[in-house]
């Protein structure tokens, strides 16, 4: 088998140095689309119906309930506090115990200010974890303080 020669004697087939990227970015693409499509597959997994257990929940804590009504009272639990007087009730019931869970419900007619005040004060006590809780659309009340059967 003979090879090309130019009129120098050099070989017509030269390697080329220069990558061809066409193939990269099909492949990239392809794997792109297999990820956006599989991901929020694997996010959401399969509904069902789940049973009810009759002994106690795997999470005995109980949070803590801090409630600002739209007058600005604060509650905790179904306590009305004075003004200042949540540090000392929240010491009182959870003594020293900085990692409980505080839900934080303000009324929809509320001050926004007075709202991050009662947050200010909680952090300002050491209490990190604060959930502000709501009420889903077409709800028509807040179930969080209803007993569960």
């Amino acid at each position: 088998m003979t090879q090309l020669r130019n009129q120098n004697g050099q070989s017509l087939y030269q390697p080329l140095a220069e990558i061809n990227v066409t193939p990269l970015v099909d492949v990239m693409l392809v794997l792109l689309i297999v990820f956006m499509v599989t991901a929020p597959l694997l996010a959401t997994g399969v509904r069902v119906d789940l049973p009810q257990a009759k002994t106690a929940p795997l999470d005995p804590k109980e949070p803590v309930i801090v409630t600002v009504r739209k007058d600005g009272s604060v509650y905790l639990g179904t306590d009305e506090l004075p003004r200042g007087g949540l540090t000392e009730a929240l010491r009182a019931k959870l003594g020293n115990r900085l990692d409980a869970l505080i839900h934080l419900r303000g009324d929809r007619e509320a001050s926004y200010g007075e709202i991050v005040a009662v947050m200010d004060e909680l952090a300002h006590c050491g209490f990190v974890k604060i959930a502000l809780i709501t009420t889903s659309r077409g709800q028509g009340s807040d179930r969080a303080l209803e007993p569960v059967p």
